[in-house]
């Protein structure tokens, strides 16, 4: 295109969404980012943290119905609204009609629970780069999405030596993956739980502090993606579509991160 052609808008964005799904061209834009920064020495092999967090999903809580098709039974107001009470909802009996792929869960076990994916992110310590950022079905255990991560780095040829993460990663079959793969596992330790490959040696190292602290910056990645990447909700329907928004969202802060780093190392 030149500078006199027409742009697309946005029933040409629409046209095209399945064929971008297809190609996995969000994907290759976003590990161009990612070579861009190693190209300009910004991405370190060393130190990396892992994290998830939870995307709405673009769908209603009345629409989770049950699978065999049993209608739901209206209340008893006269307005035919739909009456949940006393009735008992989980993904092994319900879906979504809107978003069948979607899954209720909840943050926390103070907050509601809501249709939504998981979101997990792997970020290079050094400068809070987003290396690497997966959608999954919000039901999957967050060190095994972090494992999809740590694969597909290695693919890319990002060898992690140390990996830091909060207590939800403190589980003896991912901490024995690191080990396999030769990552000091920087977890945060449950108390009491033993787990072989981390106890006191690695936890009382100035290594093991640091990453516990660096960890953290990886709030700053899901507070951009979700307030300004639009990813607190997602827009799209499948879990397809929403990774395709996430890798697109991924590659914008990253490109911003660049910018500003790059600026500080030219003042420097």
């Amino acid at each position: 295109m030149d500078l006199e052609s027409p742009t697309l808008d946005q029933s040409n964005f629409s046209r095209l969404r399945e064929r971008l799904v297809a190609t996995d061209v969000a994907r290759r834009f976003f590990d161009e980012v990612v070579n861009l920064a190693r190209k300009q020495k910004l991405l370190s092999s060393e130190h990396f943290t892992v994290d998830g967090t939870l995307i709405d999903a673009w769908a209603s809580f009345k629409s989770f119905k049950p699978k065999d098709g049993t209608p739901p039974k209206d209340g008893d107001d006269g307005t035919s609204m739909v009456d949940f009470k006393g009735e008992k909802r989980s993904n092994a009996t319900h879906q979504s009609t809107t978003d069948p792929e979607s899954r209720l869960m909840r943050q926390g076990k103070s907050q509601p629970a809501k249709l939504s994916y998981g979101g997990h992110v792997l970020m290079v310590n050094r400068n809070g780069l987003c290396v690497d950022i997966l959608i999954t079905e919000s039901t999957q255990a967050e060190h095994r999405a972090a494992r999809q991560l740590l694969t597909r780095a290695r693919r890319r040829h990002i060898h992690p030596k140390t990996l830091g993460a909060d207590k939800g990663y403190h589980v003896k079959e991912f901490v024995g993956h690191l080990r396999e793969h030769a990552v000091r596992p920087h977890i945060a330790r449950i108390k009491d739980r033993k787990t072989p490959g981390l106890d006191g040696r690695t936890t009382r190292t100035e290594g093991y502090r640091v990453s516990q602290q660096k960890r953290k910056r990886v709030e700053e990645i899901f507070g951009w993606l979700k307030t300004v990447g639009g990813l607190r909700k997602t827009r799209f329907i499948g879990q397809a579509k929403t990774q395709m928004a996430a890798f697109i969202s991924g590659a914008a802060y990253n490109l911003l991160r660049i910018a500003k780093l790059s600026v500080s190392e030219a003042k420097a």
